[in-house]
């Protein structure tokens, strides 16, 4: 039995006559470029999130890299975010000539601990970045709180979370700005790399748009220095397609999380945590194995499943962040999660049958 982490094939059939009439009507008007898909596509994204602006960028990372530009953030500043999250978080972060300060996670939720960030502000501290990490909201209200009383900003990273909720808000609408990843892999993904960036501040919005497309203002006249990054027509009448099959999508990531749940139950394996505040959607399911995890991983995948690890080595341990002087030992939880997780294969269309074969291959290793 071959199973995937994700198989877009699948999604694709169930939706090919939509997809490829949606891709043809690109072709046919060849309005490549910020064409009316584009413009479409982000006032659906917005009324869903119930944000006021949404708009698209050519990935997340640049979704993380235009947000923190747009706010100001710049050489001397500081940024306090998660450890245990992809390279694109601290990436946007030195890209404004920005320094990433680490604050350890929280063991159950593997989220920046809300308990902890405030031993971490300075006075050159200037945004709260979260990561809404596997489709699992942060603790936004202590943040927030936080980011209010210090004049902080707070950029989501919700680039694994599209559709989760914190306490009826979705995540990457609930603070200064929100940031997404439209990677094929992703709960809502493109066919090809793609990001959106979402906010109530109209100001904010305006420059976005300026800074998006080269820093102008109007045809060849420059106010900012801008960056290339549109989200591409193509990609936004796919996701217009998508969007619309999204809640559905969930509710059935949430169906083989439940399944995963109670195969497990019983076992040493510890499946993921969600607190009241929140709604995961899944954009991975990620177990904890205390012990012979590699086992497992190397056994899974000698039966044709695939798995991985996210992330294997957190960022402040990694060789191109040495020079913020981090060392093994400053951040224990992370440091102890990252030998211990294992993300199985997550997407709507898997079976029963393959979940229970799964779960019976893990089990034999513990």
């Amino acid at each position: 039995m071959t199973i995937p982490l994700t198989d877009l094939k699948k999604q694709y059939q169930s939706i090919k006559k939509e997809i490829d009439l949606a891709i043809e009507q690109v072709v046919t008007n060849t309005n490549f470029i910020l064409g009316r898909e584009v413009e479409e596509f982000e006032k659906e994204m917005a009324n869903y999130l119930n944000t006021k602006f949404a708009i698209g960028v050519a990935s997340g990372t640049d979704a993380l890299v235009l947000a923190i530009r747009t706010l100001n953030i710049s050489e001397g500043d500081e940024v306090i975010t998660t450890p245990f999250t992809f390279i694109a978080t601290t990436e946007a972060i030195i890209r404004a000539g920005a320094k990433p300060v680490f604050c350890d996670i929280d063991e159950e939720t593997y989220n920046i601990d809300t308990n902890k960030i405030e031993e971490k502000i300075t006075s050159k501290t200037k945004a709260i970045l979260p990561v809404h990490l596997y489709g699992l909201s942060c603790e936004m209200d202590k943040i927030l709180s936080l980011a209010q009383k210090y004049n902080l900003k707070v950029i989501e990273d919700a680039a694994q979370s599209f559709g989760s909720e914190y306490k009826d808000k979705k995540a990457g609408a609930i603070g200064d700005i929100g940031c997404f990843s439209f990677f094929p892999a992703k709960n809502l993904g493109a066919y090809g790399d793609g990001g959106m960036i979402t906010t109530n501040d109209e100001q904010t919005i305006q420059k976005l748009k300026f800074l998006r497309n080269h820093g102008q203002t109007e045809q060849y006249h420059y106010t900012l220095h801008g960056f290339n990054s549109r989200l591409d027509t193509l990609q936004a009448a796919v996701l217009k397609i998508k969007l619309k099959y999204i809640e559905k999508w969930i509710t059935m990531r949430l169906e083989k999380a439940r399944l995963y749940n109670k195969l497990f139950l019983g076992s040493e394996i510890i499946t993921p945590f969600i607190p009241a505040y929140s709604e995961h959607s899944f954009n991975y399911y990620t177990i904890r194995i205390k012990e012979k995890r590699d086992v497992v991983l190397t056994r899974l995948k000698e039966n044709g499943i695939a798995c991985a690890i996210y992330y294997p080595l957190c960022l402040h341990l990694q060789e191109v962040h040495n020079d913020l002087g981090y060392k093994i030992g400053d951040f224990p939880v992370a440091e102890k999660i990252q030998t211990e997780v294992l993300s199985l294969p997550m997407y709507p269309e898997l079976e029963k049958e393959e979940i229970e074969e799964i779960v019976k291959i893990v089990k034999s290793q513990i």
